[in-house]
């Protein structure tokens, strides 16, 4: 008989010091697919779902589609937002099951309204419908908070190994992998986590230069290879979570019987420990990164600075405006900023229609605190439709949605205002609206790293701006935390 395998994903980084809740709506703007939307809306991308789906095709499974959603970073996920996505799930197994295995995409980093541990919610629901005995494989984003529930209710538990994250399928391929060797009985698949005493590590488990994060995925191969391991994980952490078990982890998978598991775990734990201070990037200011690209960057070669404190890819508003002022006061030249969440905006620009020259105040609606906004005069340079395919790298295929979108042309600089909030990790956040990125001299982009992996191949350099305008900071100290346990590195001396 050929096995059924449930095929699901609900994945959410939830930034709890973010204002804005991850509502269901939240859900349908970037991504929620159900049943066979999610074959149409994924297969052929570089993302788990697609991943699991030619699984089934390489081992012969029957694919029971359950949903796939997916929101962009912000505030704790409602729980209509939780028990909608759940219920589709849950309804593929009533309808289609009983199931043989299921494969589920997480993040690891999803903080709900009513369950602080998102994760270990969801797959309690999942293995309450399936029962004891089916086999559970789960891939994590590597910036995942993952808790010992986690692991008890998985069989399998894989996480991503690069940042940017280029291998959502490889990553899916190799957690598929072992359950079908787990469905034939060669293996018996047990996960165990160990946590790390600090908030973040591993170089926020960057990969595009050395480092922390590849010296210790050198060493957990190595692991595998002397233990005879099944895999070996190693997760970052998010540290913009304030709850109890936030921070860095080791995810060690080998048979229940093997000794080793725990000894590499330790191993693994102690790497996270030791590396704690090394970084592999530098932030600096917005004037001595405007200093350094008016002198580097040209056509052809554009000089790209990140706004590393107000990344929407880690639940920034996307709105703050330090760096986006910092360029208009300086009189940038042949130069582009994408995107700045402003729907207020965009429906002046379309109100005034394309050519009009007004005066917006721009960013900075979200939380003033952070920025407060930027009046400006400029020209309607272009108004779209925010729909566009990713060609870079990264989630290669996806569909985005941003919105309405205006390009508001100020002096030498086109801003790309958005109405909705999205991190810039593809060049088609400039392209899909008008604009040649590798034709600008100076590129910003509302990012902190996935960037890089579009952009870093026609950029003369790239710096990072974080000067705490933002709830993506790497200054701990200056968030609330009230619910992390204490002590905990580098909040306090360890």
């Amino acid at each position: 008989m050929t096995p059924k395998v449930l095929i699901a994903g609900f994945k959410h980084e939830t930034n709890t010091f973010s204002k804005l809740p991850t509502t269901l709506e939240s859900y349908e703007a970037r991504g929620l697919y159900v049943g066979e939307e999610m074959r149409k809306a994924l297969s052929g991308t570089n993302t788990e779902i697609a991943g699991f789906l030619d699984a089934c095709e390489r081992h012969d499974w029957e694919p029971v589609l359950g949903a796939a959603g997916d929101a962009t970073p912000s505030g704790r996920v409602t729980r209509e937002a939780f028990d909608t996505v759940t219920g589709h799930i849950l309804d593929a197994i009533d309808k289609n099951g009983p199931v043989n295995a299921v494969l589920l995409q997480l993040h690891g980093a999803m903080v709900a309204e009513e369950h602080d541990d998102g994760e270990s919610a969801v797959l309690g629901l999942i293995r309450d419908k399936v029962g004891p005995d089916v086999p559970i494989g789960v891939t994590h984003d590597l910036h995942a908070n993952v808790t010992d529930k986690t692991g008890e209710l998985s069989n399998v538990l894989v996480s991503y190994r690069t940042y940017p994250h280029v291998d959502q399928h490889e990553t899916a391929t190799i957690c598929a992998d072992l359950i079908a060797q787990t469905l034939a009985g060669k293996i018996n698949p047990k996960v165990t986590v160990l946590r790390g005493p600090q908030l973040d590590g591993v170089d926020h488990g960057r990969t595009t230069a050395p480092g922390p994060m590849r010296e210790i995925l050198a060493l957990a191969d190595q692991l595998i290879e002397e233990h005879g391991l099944l895999s070996a994980s190693v997760n970052a952490g998010f540290p913009w979570a304030d709850v109890d078990y936030v921070g860095p982890t080791v995810i060690v998978v080998a048979d229940a019987d093997n000794t080793g598991a725990m000894p590499a775990a330790e191993k693994l734990r102690e790497e996270l420990w030791r590396t704690r201070e090394v970084l592999t990037i530098k932030t600096v200011t917005a004037e001595k990164a405007l200093a350094d690209a008016r002198s580097k960057g040209t056509s052809g070669a554009p000089y790209v600075i990140a706004d590393f404190a107000d990344n929407p890819g880690g639940g920034g508003y996307g709105d703050s405006t330090g760096l986006l002022r910092a360029m208009i006061d300086g009189g940038v030249e042949n130069a582009a900023f994408s995107a700045l969440y402003d729907p207020e905006s965009v429906e002046a620009c379309r109100d005034a229609g394309t050519g009009a020259e007004l005066e917006l105040s721009l960013g900075g609606k979200v939380d003033p605190s952070l920025g407060a906004p930027v009046k400006a005069q400029g020209t309607v340079a272009g108004l779209f439709e925010g729909r566009f395919k990713l060609e870079g790298p990264m989630a290669t295929g996806v569909a985005i949605d941003i919105g309405p979108v205006a390009v508001f042309r100020v002096g030498g600089l086109d801003v790309v205002l958005g109405s909705r909030r999205a991190q810039n990790y593809d060049r088609q956040f400039f392209k899909a609206f008008g604009i040649e990125p590798s034709e600008r001299s100076i590129l910003a982009v509302k990012s902190a790293q996935h960037f890089r992996a579009d952009y870093a191949p026609i950029a003369s350099e790239i710096a990072v701006v974080d000067e705490g305008g933002g709830i993506t900071s790497h200054n701990f100290k200056s968030l609330d935390y009230k619910h992390i346990r204490r002590p905990i590195w580098p909040l306090d001396d360890i």
